[in-house]
């Protein structure tokens, strides 16, 4: 089971991915909530331009995404290019991308101060995507996160990733935090938050996302990589900050900033001095739910009674289809073979 269970992790992502591709037209559900924008504090809903006026003098304005929903990165896209319209000079800071990434990010940045020709903004594209390793994941999805890149270098913008690298990651996940080699630990920076309350919700997050299966040591490796990436972030948003010339724009998923906690506590134990918004780009459920529903505060001990966000945006589903139910299958095959 210990093997199945790493495996599962390997796969698990690529299953869900494979199933949220499409969704049925007859599947898809309407929903009252679709396409408003709710502010937590009032549970009412706002104007676009509402939203742009409350948010432009926030230092860092989270824009939490489910990844592979194309609505989310469409909005994403119209309040960066609002606020550039209304004189603003956003910064950008990508969770896809590793802090280790950022100068070939801004060499990108620099190649749209020189004109070229469409064939030659192709290889320069091409060559990007390759360098960021990208070149192995879906078009759709590297389209995605491409297309705010050029928004960047249009407008010359700053532009930073905010991760840890993805082999540190893939290390500590499969190593625990003191698993790992001395000058590795060198490349992580802790903000020395610890609750105890918050690791066992985080726990039994992760057993939710992988469709109930749990494993003590392996969850507290998932643990680790959860916290070392929420304080290498927290500290890459502290630095982009420093050095911006307007809010900066953080793209990142939804999880990480859920209820203020996993970035969000952390840059504001590195610098409470810096002002931070929410914007939660939110599906609608695959049952029908009310407003209070989304918006219930966390109660965790502890810790301040929080709204999942400032704002919810809500958008229709990529998918209403359980990515468990077809692991369930895989793992099921799996164990058979093990068997034979």
């Amino acid at each position: 089971m210990h093997r199945l269970f790493f495996i599962f992790l390997t796969f698990f992502i690529l299953i869900i991915i494979q199933s949220c591709a499409t969704t049925k037209k007859s599947m898809i559900r309407k929903d009252p909530l679709i396409g408003k924008i709710i502010n937590t504090k009032t549970n009412q809903a706002l104007g676009f331009e509402s939203l742009i006026k409350d948010i432009r003098n926030y230092d860092v304005i989270y824009l939490s995404e489910k990844h592979d929903n194309p609505a989310h990165h469409a909005i994403q896209k119209k309040i960066i290019q609002s606020l550039i319209n209304k004189g603003l000079e956003p910064s950008i800071g990508f969770e896809f991308f590793s802090m280790d990434d950022t100068p070939d990010l801004l060499n990108f940045i620099d190649s749209g101060k020189v004109a070229h020709s469409k064939k030659s903004q192709k290889i320069i594209e091409t060559d990007l995507r390759k360098k960021l390793r990208w070149d192995t994941q879906s078009d759709t999805m590297w389209s995605y996160y491409l297309d705010l890149l050029k928004i960047a270098k249009k407008e010359s913008l700053n532009v930073a990733g905010i991760d840890l690298s993805s082999t540190l990651k893939r290390r500590i996940t499969r190593k625990g935090i003191n698993g790992i080699s001395p000058i590795e630990k060198e490349k992580i920076f802790s903000t020395g938050l610890f609750n105890q309350v918050y690791k066992e919700y985080m726990f039994s997050i992760f057993k939710a996302v992988h469709c109930g299966m749990g494993h003590g040591k392996m969850q507290s490796r998932l643990y680790d990589t959860w916290v070392a990436r929420n304080d290498k972030m927290a500290l890459s948003i502290t630095q982009l900050n420093k050095h911006s010339n307007g809010p900066v724009i953080i793209i990142i998923g939804g999880g990480h900033t859920e209820y203020k906690l996993g970035v969000i506590d952390r840059v504001n134990a590195i610098d409470d001095s810096i002002k931070q918004t929410n914007i939660a780009l939110k599906e609608i459920s695959v049952a029908p739910s009310t407003l209070e529903e989304y918006s219930l505060p966390l109660d965790l001990e502890g810790f301040e009674k929080m709204p999942p966000a400032s704002y919810l945006w809500f958008t229709q589903r990529v998918s209403y289809t359980d990515p468990c139910e077809e692991f369930k299958k895989t793992l099921k095959k799996m164990k058979q073979s093990s068997k034979d």
